[in-house]
């Protein structure tokens, strides 16, 4: 059996320059992409769902009363019957919300549309989210010049690092907090 030559760089790139190459495959687009005209369509025939209630539930029951719960889920009655609206309570709330279900089941019904929601109930639980988001933290203005050489000065004998660093970033934030104070 002889062996055949191995062709030279030129005719090798030749080569590969005349062949064909078969198309990368390329994978199916995300479901979601294609559903997401549809289910635009979909809400706007039919009206909002439950995921509009929860992200709008604070508008709809009101600061005090959402502080305390969240909506769970939304069960359509079977056959035309009475559906339902499960709302998470934080502990001893419990017996709070039960007193004012009739005004939450209103407000709701105000949104969903009439009689979307005949009945409430409520499962004590933690909440997910976490009362009140917290206040922005206010930014402190930048140390000046001269306070920023003195820091510098103050830790050119330590070892430049993380530890260094670590150090300037301390240096500043006591002395913003200083500065704020005084």
């Amino acid at each position: 059996m002889r062996r055949r030559p191995l062709p030279s760089p030129q005719e090798a790139l030749r080569i590969l320059a005349e062949k064909r190459t078969r198309p990368q495959h390329r994978p199916p687009p995300p479901a979601g992409r294609g559903l997401n005209k549809l289910v635009r369509e979909m809400d706007a025939r039919f009206g909002q769902g439950p995921g509009a209630l929860q992200a709008r539930w604070r508008e709809v029951v009101g600061v005090e009363i959402a502080r305390r719960t969240e909506p769970v889920k939304l069960v359509k009655g079977r056959n035309g019957g009475a559906s339902s609206l499960e709302i998470r309570v934080a502990g001893p709330s419990a017996a709070i919300i039960q007193h004012q279900a009739h005004e939450i089941l209103a407000r709701v019904n105000l949104f969903l549309g009439p009689e979307a929601v005949q009945k409430l109930r409520i499962v004590q639980g933690p909440l997910r989210h976490a009362g009140e988001a917290p206040a922005p933290k206010r930014r402190l203005p930048p140390l000046d010049a001269a306070q920023e050489a003195k820091l510098a000065k103050d830790l050119a004998a330590a070892p430049d690092g993380k530890l260094k660093q670590a150090l300037m970033s301390l240096g500043r934030g006591v002395l913003r907090r200083q500065r704020q104070v005084d």
